[in-house]
Parts: C-alpha cells; sequence; structure tokens
C-alpha cells in the first residue's frame, strides 16, 4: 500500500474543502440568483402585459358604452324601418344620425383618433357611414349588402358586441378592427334589423401595446378566440390556429416555454376579461437569462482566483505544521527501539510545544506507568471476579434459604407411616389429614421447580384447607374465580398458600364467622398476570399499611422482632419472603402490592410476567 505523507493528506484536505466550498456557494449563487433573475423579469412581462390588457379592456368598454347610446337612439330604431326607394326618409335619417355621431365624439375626445368610421346597416340595403374626419358618404348597396350578410352572421343575436377582424372598405382591411352589435327596429319585440358598427384603428390603439418594452429581440401580437392574428399586421398574415396559436389558447393565462422560429421564446399570455383577446409578450429565453450568464462567468473566474490563492496558502501552512511533527516522528521511532530520546522544544510556546513537552514526559514516566497499568488492571479484574463470585453465591443462600426454611424430608416419610397405621385403625380424619400433609410436604420439597401454574398452586391450598377445617372443625369454603383460561399460567411455588394462611391469622383474628370470605380471582392484560387475594375481614390500619408497603417498596426481608406485627410469624413464610421470592424469580419489577381499609379487609395483588405460550397449528 503506497504511503502518503501528512503534507500531501493536509494538502488534499484543504483541496477539498476549499473546492466544495466554492462549488456549493457558486452553485447555489448561480441558482438562486438565476432563478430570480426569471421570476423579476417573467413578473416584469406579466406586468406589462396586465398593463397593456386593463388599458385595452379601458378602451373597449368606452367603445362599447357609445355604443349603447346609438343602438338605443330613436333615430338609428326608425332607420331600419325606413322604405328602399324612399329617399326623404332616407336623407331624414341619415343627416340625424351623422349629427348625433358628431356630437357623441366631441363628448368623447379621447376615442377621436382612434376611431376610423361609424356605419348603420339595415336590413333594406341602405347604410348611413360617418367617418372620423367628418367626411360623408355613401358605400355602394351591393358592397354594403355582402358585408351586412357577414356582420348579421358573426354578431350574437342578443345584441351583445362582437369584435371582427374585418372593414366594410377593402383598403382598411388589417389596419382596422370592427366592434359590431345587431339592432331592432323601433319595438323591441321586433326582430333585429340592422347592424351598428364602430371600426377602430388599430395603429392608434397599438400605441398602448408599444409601451411594452420588450428589448430587442421581443415582441407583442394580439390573437382573438379563434385563433386569428389580429396585431401587429407582420403576423396576420400567419394561418390561423397554427402551432404558436394554439399553445396560447390552451396555455390558460400560464406563461410557458416554445420554440418560435428555431428559438426557444417566453410567452406571457393575458387573456381579455372583457372581450376574447388574447395579448402576449414574447422574448428570448438566452436574452431574459443573459444576467444570469454574466453572473455565472464572474462566479468561476472569481472562484479560480480564489482556488489558486487558497491552495498556495494551504501548502505553506501544511508544511509549518508538518515540519515539528516528522521531528517527533523521528523521536518516536527512536523510543520504540528502547531508546528514550528527548526532544529540545526549541522555547516553543504553542501547541506544538506542549505536545514535545509532553513527550518528554512520556519517556520518562512510560516503563513505570505500564507496569502500574498492568497491575491495576490484573487487580481490578480479580475484584470484580471475587464480588461477582460472591453476590452470586449470596444470592443463591438468599434463595435456598426461603425456599428451605424447613427439611421436611424426616417428616414425609413419618407421615407416610402414620397414614399406615391410619388405614389398618379404619380412621378417615387421620387418613384425610395425613395425606394433605404429605401433599404438601411432597410438594415443598420440589427445588428443583421454581415457577409452576396456578393449578398447583390452588391444589396446594386446597391440601392446606382440608387440615384447617380438621384443626378447626369448621367448614369453609374459598371462592376461587379465576377463569379457566388462566390456570396454565406460570407463577413462584409456595406463593399462594402463605398469603391464604396469612388471612386465617390476621384477618379473621376472632376466629371465623359465617360473614366471612375470602376470594381469589386473577386477570392478564399489557404484558402482566396478576392474582388478587381479597377477604372482608379487619383491615389494616392506615399507618401499618403505610408501613408495610414502604417494606415492599424497599424489597428487604422482615426482622425476627417483628413477629408479632403480623407480617412475619417465627417459622412461617411471611408477605415480605411472598414478595421477595417473586422477585428473585421475575425480577425488581415484579411482587406483592397490598390495598386495605380498616374493618372492611384486605386485597393483596401478586403481580408476574404474562405468560406468552406458542400458538397451535391446526391439524
Amino acid at each position: 500500500m503506497k504511503r502518503k505523507s501528512l503534507s500531501r493528506q493536509i494538502y488534499a484536505y484543504f483541496l477539498i474543502v476549499i473546492v466544495l466550498s466554492l462549488l456549493s456557494v457558486g452553485a447555489v449563487s448561480y441558482v438562486q440568483s438565476s432563478r430570480a433573475l426569471d421570476d423579476q423579469v417573467k413578473q416584469y412581462m406579466e406586468q406589462m402585459v396586465d398593463s397593456a390588457n386593463y388599458q385595452t379592456d379601458s378602451y373597449l368598454q368606452a367603445y362599447e358604452l357609445l355604443s349603447n347610446a346609438f343602438s338605443t337612439n330613436s333615430d338609428v330604431r326608425a332607420f331600419m324601418e325606413i322604405k328602399p326607394d324612399d329617399a326623404y326618409e332616407y336623407y331624414e335619417y341619415s343627416d340625424k344620425i351623422k349629427k348625433f355621431a358628431f356630437a357623441s365624439m366631441e363628448s368623447i375626445v379621447t376615442l377621436y383618433k382612434q376611431l376610423n368610421m361609424i356605419y348603420v346597416t339595415g336590413q333594406h340595403g341602405r347604410s348611413v357611414v360617418y367617418e372620423n374626419q367628418n367626411l360623408f358618404f355613401n358605400f355602394d348597396p351591393v358592397l354594403v349588402q355582402e358585408k351586412f350578410e357577414k356582420l348579421m352572421r358573426l354578431t350574437p343575436v342578443d345584441g351583445k358586441i362582437a369584435l371582427l377582424n374585418m372593414s366594410i372598405r377593402t383598403a382598411d382591411e388589417g389596419s382596422v378592427v370592427t366592434m359590431a352589435r345587431k339592432v331592432r327596429g323601433p319595438s323591441y319585440k321586433d326582430e333585429n334589423r340592422g347592424v351598428l358598427a364602430f371600426e377602430i384603428k388599430l395603429d392608434e390603439l397599438a400605441k398602448t401595446w408599444d409601451r411594452v418594452s420588450l428589448g430587442k429581440d421581443g415582441f407583442f401580437f394580439i390573437l382573438d378566440n379563434a385563433g386569428n392574428y389580429i396585431y401587429p399586421r407582420s403576423m396576420s398574415g400567419r394561418k390561423s390556429n397554427d402551432e404558436l396559436a394554439s399553445q396560447v389558447l390552451t396555455s390558460d393565462n400560464q406563461t410557458f416555454l416554445s420554440k418560435y422560429n428555431e428559438e426557444e421564446r417566453m410567452f406571457v399570455s393575458r387573456k381579455s376579461g372583457y372581450y376574447d383577446w388574447n395579448l402576449v409578450a414574447s422574448m428570448p429565453v438566452k436574452e431574459l437569462r443573459r444576467p444570469a450568464n454574466t453572473i455565472r462567468t464572474t462566479t468561476i473566474i472569481v472562484g479560480l482566483i480564489t482556488l489558486a490563492a487558497a491552495l498556495w496558502l494551504a501548502f505553506r501552512f501544511g508544511r509549518s505544521i508538518v515540519r515539528p511533527i516528522r521531528n517527533l516522528k523521528d523521536s518516536m521511532r527512536e523510543t520504540e527501539k528502547g531508546n528514550w530520546q528527548y526532544i529540545e522544544d526549541a522555547g516553543r510556546t504553542d501547541e506544538m510545544g506542549g505536545l514535545i513537552h509532553s513527550y518528554n514526559l512520556m519517556v520518562t514516566r512510560l516503563s513505570d506507568m505500564i507496569e502500574r497499568v498492568y497491575e491495576a488492571e490484573l487487580e481490578q479484574q480479580k475484584n470484580a471476579l471475587e464480588l461477582g463470585e460472591t453476590k452470586l453465591e449470596g444470592q443463591r443462600a438468599e434463595f435456598q434459604a426461603l425456599q428451605l426454611q424447613i427439611n421436611p424430608h424426616f417428616l414425609y416419610n413419618t407421615l407416610e407411616t402414620i397414614n399406615c397405621y391410619a388405614i389398618v385403625q379404619d380412621s378417615n380424619e387421620i387418613t384425610e389429614m395425613v395425606e394433605a400433609m404429605a401433599f404438601m410436604l411432597r410438594y415443598s420439597v420440589q427445588t428443583n421447580l421454581e415457577e409452576i401454574t396456578v393449578a398447583n398452586e390452588l391444589n396446594h391450598v386446597r391440601n392446606y384447607m382440608i387440615i384447617l377445617q380438621h384443626r378447626t372443625e369448621r367448614e369453609f369454603e374459598i371462592d376461587v374465580a379465576i377463569p379457566p383460561s388462566l390456570l396454565l399460567e406460570k407463577m413462584v411455588r409456595l406463593t399462594l398458600q402463605p398469603l391464604i394462611e396469612n388471612i386465617f391469622q390476621h384477618a379473621f383474628p376472632d376466629g371465623v364467622e359465617e360473614r366471612h370470605s375470602i376470594r381469589i380471582d386473577a386477570r392478564k392484560g399489557d404484558g402482566l398476570f396478576q392474582v388478587f387475594i381479597e377477604d372482608n375481614g379487619t383491615g389494616m390500619m392506615p399507618e401499618r399499611l403505610a408501613e408495610l408497603r414502604r417494606k415492599l417498596q424497599e424489597n428487604r426481608l422482615a426482622e425476627p422482632e417483628e413477629a408479632s406485627s403480623g407480617v412475619k410469624r417465627g417459622g412461617g413464610i411471611g408477605l415480605m419472603n411472598v414478595h421477595r421470592r417473586i422477585q428473585m424469580v421475575f425480577g425488581e419489577a415484579y411482587g406483592l402490592s397490598v390495598d386495605s381499609e380498616w374493618g372492611r379487609g384486605t386485597c393483596v395483588t401478586m403481580t408476574m410476567p404474562e405468560t406468552v405460550r406458542p400458538r397451535l397449528r391446526n391439524s
């Protein structure tokens, strides 16, 4: 494996840190600035298009108001009913309509330059035309009739305004846009008899749109809802509903990118809220991102200069660090050989001087420290081993002392002999007592079983009750409410019977009466198995209950002098022993808990872990 010097490693680390820092800062700065510039340009274009759209709607609304005035004018409505060959009526209404148009234009000065002409034409083929420059003339009736049929076909029947890319004069085609609506006769019930139209000059209206500054290669155009290009004239020759028009109509007022003349461009479209016009602004993407490209180039140049300067400083800094370390390395090699070599610190007061000073101290104390460390380690391991063995032996002795407080083997053999004599003498009471006692002794000497079932413990309690009934010559039944499904749950041996014995000794001090009862119940859940032993005896005083709970919490056995207190009786297994036995088998988290009320009884709860049984497969 090729070895690398520390100076090269430091230089490589500095290179990685510097390059990563420059790349991350440069990339993030470029991406964020590009994104910010794109958003700013997009917002700028959208604001300009929105402004142009608003101005256009304002102008068109003014023309609509003027159109409303014309369509409701009585002379205009009456003109629709004149006879085609009545020259007098035609001249009379034509003069009135022209005067009304002149008066209306004088009242709205802002529309003067934009209006090309106003004309009213009816089904009878006669027309009244008012030009903006106050020149009055009549069109050829045949020509007007051709245009009239087109106007009647394209304008809505409900009298609403329609914007049409047409003119009744061939010379004005492409330079004006027509705002037209149908006009009824004098009666509102009559059908539409004619058309009222305003021709608006696109060049004058375009002065509002030309305020949209889109740079050198940007342009602005208007598209109607049918896909026809209305403005400028250079685009009016394009086919309707071409690819660009389709994208605009389907963009739903959203900004999109598309290729136009082999160049990727950004298009900002806004649909007029007043008429079916789409105002669209476009700029090349490369022009939009020119500031971002400038930022990128500047970032790269500055980054390269910074990288070169940083690498030179890293090289000088690395050499200043590595030189004393090399001297220390050579001295340590001599130390490995057993040559305890000192290093001259040359009066250094920095970290390297401290390191050299520490090395010199290490050399002087190394042999003694190694010997002491080994001795301390051996002593510590020896003490830990002895402590573990002592603790294990103490737990084993305590467990055996709790479990084998008496040695019943010889008693069991003696009881078998007594049982034989009782059978010979035909004494059923003696036989029953001896058998119960024998079963209890046999159960107590099974030292190889620490975890048995609830059913085993209940059988042990039954044998105890047989002996107790013969001793007291009084029958007493214990209410066992444990569900059959819990009889095979695991518990500690010789824990249930001592609690029953404790009840008879302390809960019923004046003897067992008819009202007295003992109930044994059990339940499991949340990973716990609990057995409840409840009586309705005398109960405990509050101070005695508090003292008992404290000792259960301290996990210590009762003292011999406490025999008269009811917690432990000489030669028996009391509550504290049962509590400690459960903890020694299952752990400190389990054991006994006591609830009692003076004069009403006591409930002792035995808490153990829930038994997890394997599932049986269905055959």
